[in-house]
């Protein structure tokens, strides 16, 4: 029971939290311009001033672990490869890149970073699972999305040019760069810039999980539900069941399991409905994989929690 009260006071407020968005979007509290502006701040603002806040603060040499990062980045790079061998099965040859995308493609940043800060009050290890998996995330969509298209066989050279510069300006990239940096310095952190970065970052999760939870829409969940199932079934199960042990076999334990639990089952990020949409898709997977990995999600991320917690883990 212990356990299980630990992992549901772990799960429960983050969703509620989305909840809640959902509840302002239908009231008529939150409409779409606001949700949209929410969301640009957390992702420019709040949610880098949270990473930069809490590796700038940490002792460098003690935080950075090459081997968990190399781990995140072979573990991500494998999920996309199983995603796109079955993506490749799919009947329906217009769905087969956004299901690929959409079924190794997190939101581990936003919805894990507030997953790990309820359970251990900070980022944990969360940072260098960033760097082992979003700039690999964004580069490889544009591959798959362009290569899967059933018209169109090439990556554009103007559109990979793109994707590496936002790769390099990403707001989070440059949290996480910046914070490392700065603590291998060693830069004083005066009292006063520390609690002005502490005020805005505190307004990443609660922000950001309301602004996700604003753009749930049920109905649009429905449409193209067999390939969303099946992103869903990947997303939130599958990898969870081939790296979480793995993990584990190579004694990753507490902050660094959640993260890689994060990393291979949280739900689909809303980015790959803008990108699907950017490259020429009808982006209803997309979108109908969101929604479905969201709403599950609070099942399965309890379920596994539990499940790693019970058997001492974290």
């Amino acid at each position: 029971m212990e356990n299980l009260v630990f992992c549901l006071n772990a799960t429960i407020p983050i969703f509620l939290l989305m909840i809640l968005g959902l509840l302002f979007k239908n009231g008529g509290l939150f409409d779409d311009g606001f949700v949209k502006t929410m969301n640009s701040f957390v992702f420019k603002v709040a949610l880098p001033v949270l990473l930069f806040r809490e590796l700038s603060t940490a002792d460098f040499l003690q935080v950075w672990d090459g081997r968990f990062v190399a781990f995140c980045f072979f573990a991500t790079m494998a999920s996309i490869l199983l995603s796109v061998g079955i993506g490749c099965l799919l009947p329906d040859r217009s769905s087969r890149g956004e299901f690929a995308q959409a079924a190794y493609r997190s939101s581990a940043a936003l919805l894990g970073i507030g997953f790990i800060t309820n359970i251990y009050g900070s980022a944990g290890m969360a940072p260098l699972m960033i760097i082992g998996t979003v700039p690999l995330y964004n580069v490889m969509a544009v591959v798959i999305l362009a290569f899967m298209k059933p018209d169109h066989h090439k990556i554009d050279g103007a559109l990979m040019k793109t994707t590496l510069k936002g790769i390099v300006t990403n707001p989070i990239i440059i949290g996480v760069v910046g914070g490392m940096l700065w603590s291998a310095l060693s830069i004083p952190q005066p009292e006063i810039l520390s609690k002005t970065l502490s005020y805005v970052a505190n307004l990443a999760t609660p922000m950001g999980l309301m602004a996700m939870g604003a753009t749930f829409d049920g109905k649009q969940a429905l449409k193209k539900w067999k390939p969303a199932l099946g992103c869903s079934a990947m997303k939130l199960v599958v990898f969870c069941m081939i790296f979480i042990p793995l993990a584990v076999k190579l004694g990753f334990r507490d902050s660094e399991l959640v993260s890689v639990l994060v990393m291979t089952g949280s739900p689909t990020t809303v980015s790959c409905f803008v990108m699907a949409k950017n490259m020429g898709y009808e982006g209803t997977v997309s979108s109908s994989a969101v929604m479905v990995t969201t709403f599950l999600s609070a099942f399965t991320l309890t379920g596994w929690l539990f499940l790693i917690r019970s058997m001492g883990l974290i």
